[in-house]
């Protein structure tokens, strides 16, 4: 099987990192589950905004500060519509995804999350959505549920709601594709049971928004984050979607200039949201680059990524299968392009190091998934996380320097 009906070449045309050589063999940039990759529309649109546009944002009445407002306010705009929000002050600017789980956990958490309310989420989480959890945990004396997976991968659905009905749960919080086994949660079944159960819902999207569309209106979800890193933009920037009456009643978490309504040295009032959660100066130019990279995903069409990603992840999946030893973590009927898998005998780690001598770029270790590694029956894994840049050639090679490897390694 192979893709055909998406011009790959083209787009990889669009990504000036992807014409390096390492070794004398092309790159082959199999990690973008880390972080993905930039066109070079995200690149000239954070230089452009250097140049022409860049003052600091909300502050200056003079006409550059306007016009760099308009473009990081516009950021926001662009973001609303991408993800079917019902308006563009449900969206905050963070840290990064993970900064926006925090943020929930120590403003929504510490005044809605005590003793006797419990806090679920899933054994496929990453860190970055356990550690705050548990931080909760400690502080208020909240109980945290941890939702089992089957062997396939998939979460399972049927313990997942005797959690929601044996226990009385404040918040469920998931991830909505697993960074490690790929695997793709029922989301709005999750945030249906959930509300029937009285519980909000937080998904963790970093891994889901860069592999098919979303619609939060939908979805009708309570929290949503994602990295703009992970979806072809910058570094430094996160997205947390709230509903807008749950933004309303929360405190701020940060305190400092531009989150303020009144200030004296008795008493501070807030702003509203969104600006009530994003004291300081923001990620300016950074945001003027998730606006291109956005841009960028939309004409390439969120569905057509979507079908050239699996196609690519069947191809994928069936050319590992060739490979003695090896065996592949994460077979969940719904699955993103995400393939982790050791071979027996050789640790994840040498395979690594010997994939990045031939030029193939993969992630080794726990991928920050310990207790679902420690699930799984190992300590570390390969992982090859696919793009919207990805092909068959590197698949292909992906495949020949594992072959290679094993042969020298075992």
């Amino acid at each position: 099987m192979s893709p055909t009906a998406y011009d790959v070449d083209a787009v990889r045309a669009d990504f000036p990192i992807l014409s390096q050589s390492w070794n004398g063999r092309p790159l082959v940039f199999l990690d973008t589950g880390a972080s993905a990759q930039k066109p070079r529309a995200v690149i000239d649109a954070m230089t452009r905004m250097m140049e022409n546009d860049y003052a600091n944002v909300h502050r200056g009445s003079y006409w550059l500060s306007e016009r760099s407002t308009a473009v990081y306010e516009g950021a926001r705009d662009t973001v609303a519509r991408f993800l079917n929000a019902a308006s563009s002050d449900e969206i905050v600017f963070t840290l990064n995804g993970t900064d926006a789980i925090n943020l929930v956990a120590n403003t929504w958490g510490r005044t809605n999350v005590g003793p006797d309310r419990a806090i679920l989420i899933s054994e496929m989480e990453h860190h970055a959505n356990i550690v705050p959890w548990q931080m909760l945990r400690d502080a208020t004396g909240a109980r945290l549920l941890v939702c089992p997976i089957l062997d396939d991968g998939s979460l399972d659905m049927e313990a997942y709601a005797r959690l929601l009905q044996d226990n009385p749960v404040a918040l469920v919080a998931i991830t909505q594709t697993s960074n490690v086994l790929g695997t793709v949660t029922p989301a709005a079944e999750i945030v249906r049971l959930a509300h029937e159960a009285g519980a909000r819902v937080l998904l963790d999207g970093c891994q889901g928004i860069v592999h098919g569309p979303v619609d939060l209106q939908a979805l009708d979800v309570d929290f949503y984050v994602f990295s703009a890193h992970k979806l072809y933009g910058p570094t430094g920037l996160g997205v947390l979607f709230g509903k807008s009456e749950l933004l309303e009643a929360m405190p701020p978490w940060r305190g400092g200039g531009d989150m303020i309504e009144t200030v004296t040295f008795e008493h501070t009032t807030w702003a509203r949201p969104p600006a009530r959660f994003e004291a300081g100066t923001p990620a300016i130019v950074e945001a003027a680059g998730l606006t291109a990279a956005i841009e960028y995903i939309n004409a390439l069409g969120p569905d057509a990524i979507r079908a050239h990603e699996s196609a690519l992840l069947a191809y994928a999946t069936e050319a590992l299968g060739e490979i003695e030893g090896l065996v592949l973590y994460g077979r969940a009927p719904e699955k993103s392009a995400v393939l982790s898998f050791t071979i027996d005998g050789i640790h994840a780690h040498d395979l690594g190091m010997l994939l990045g001598e031939s030029g193939v770029c993969v992630r080794v270790g726990h991928h920050c998934a310990m207790p679902l590694l420690k699930r799984l029956g190992v300590t570390a894994t390969t992982r090859a996380s696919l793009g919207c840049y990805t092909n068959t050639a590197d698949i292909d090679a992906l495949v020949v320097a594992l072959k290679k490897a094993r042969s020298l390694l075992l």
